[in-house]
């Protein structure tokens, strides 16, 4: 009979797989692609098993005993080994929580607005050694690259920590606009660093590129990431968080269950905004790894490292946090943290897994999906996380 239960299982849990099946072009859509890099085959049966018993003893030995709300999904080689969805969308209400709940990626988002940069890169309509003044008109800081912003060497200051302790009136929402505008007329109050002399993680940077983003392509960011990724994967519950969703997005909430209050700093994007869901996350991961939507090169740019001042594994490429062991072997993810929201999603590329968990309810134990990646290689960590 436990064989029999454990056969049903594990039909019921590779049924999601479906997500890493080939992208087509269908009628109606713009600019699928099909796959262009082989798939590495299914697991066996005893392979599967020891993935998900790991999975089972992280989810209820740090997840669950956390209180945990949200979403985790792990898959390998095309094949989703565990997915689980716990707590609630709305506390005060109790509506439980589903694969279709669109969580807010935090800075995951920047993983959508890099390769956006990218796409348009690819597509010969900037440069990314190109100054940011050259698509951003009035902006004062010379030096300071599309690069230097996608790998966080600008030594532009963070506008989440600046704009109101040097005057912007927290009663009025800001958005990406204000955030330039602000950076122009406050220039010589702010402190900028040196472009390109070390790494200082800056959701300025991505505030900016949404901007550049919008000016290349003539579409605004929401709509970009609509017609250019979301749609065309099938991502069909995720959305770039605008004024107009604010009734209707799911909040998040902090370690006591309290609904987290909205800010001035909510509607700005790029940096973060982006609203979705565990299998929409692992429709994104089967774009960039098997889908082609993006030129190898493109892909081996993004994942390169560009910070070196630290030693160690830890590095950032364009959009990418990673873990660069020795022989080129990589875990490619970046984490994110908002409000109540914390987030990670990491690649594991070589062994073709992908961890994805969404919580929205402050939990830091979510960082801890570190000790999974052991279970896939010999990839040792070490106890520092990130946001």
């Amino acid at each position: 009979m436990k064989n029999f239960i454990y056969f049903v299982f594990l039909i019921s849990v590779s049924a999601p797989g479906c997500y890493y099946t080939t992208i087509k072009k269908e009628k109606g859509t713009k600019t699928l692609v099909e796959d262009s890099v082989s798939r590495p085959s299914a697991l066996s049966e005893a392979e599967f098993k020891h993935c998900y018993d790991a999975c089972e003893q992280f989810y209820e030995n740090i997840l669950k005993r956390s209180h945990f709300s949200g979403e985790f999904l792990v898959a390998k080689k095309g094949e989703v080994i565990y997915e689980k969805y716990a707590g609630f969308a709305r506390f005060q209400t109790k509506e439980p929580l589903n694969p279709a709940s669109a969580l807010h990626l935090a800075s995951v988002s920047k993983t959508f607005t890099a390769m956006a940069v990218l796409k348009l890169w690819e597509e010969g309509k900037l440069d990314l050694n190109e100054e940011v003044s050259a698509y951003l008109s009035g902006f004062p800081y010379p030096g300071v690259t599309i690069k230097t912003l996608l790998n966080h060497r600008s030594g532009l200051p963070n506008y989440v920590h600046v704009m109101e302790q040097f005057g912007w009136n927290s009663r009025q929402i800001a958005s990406n606009e204000d955030v330039l505008q602000f950076l122009i007329s406050n220039k010589n109050k702010l402190f900028a660093g040196r472009p390109d002399r070390s790494f200082q993680y800056c959701n300025t940077n991505y505030a900016l590129l949404a901007l550049v983003i919008e000016k290349v392509s003539g579409l605004s960011y929401p709509q970009f990431m609509h017609d250019h990724f979301f749609e065309p994967l099938g991502m069909t519950d995720s959305y770039v968080f605008t004024m107009a969703d604010s009734s209707t997005a799911l909040p998040s909430f902090n370690a006591r269950s309290q609904r987290e209050a909205f800010t001035f700093l909510d509607a700005v994007y790029g940096d973060k905004n982006i609203y979705s869901t565990a299998r929409d996350l692992l429709k994104w991961e089967t774009a960039l790894s098997y889908g082609g939507m993006f030129h190898p090169a493109t892909l081996d740019s993004a994942y390169a490292g560009y910070s070196y001042e630290k030693k160690g594994i830890r590095n950032y490429g364009l959009g990418w946090r990673m873990l660069d062991y020795p022989g080129n072997e990589k875990i490619i993810y970046h984490n994110g943290w908002w409000h109540g929201n914390n987030t990670v999603f990491a690649r594991i590329l070589k062994d073709s897994a992908t961890v994805i968990i969404l919580g929205n309810k402050y939990n830091r134990n979510i960082y801890q999906a570190r000790k999974l990646f052991p279970v896939f290689g010999d990839y040792a960590t070490d106890d520092e996380g990130d946001e």
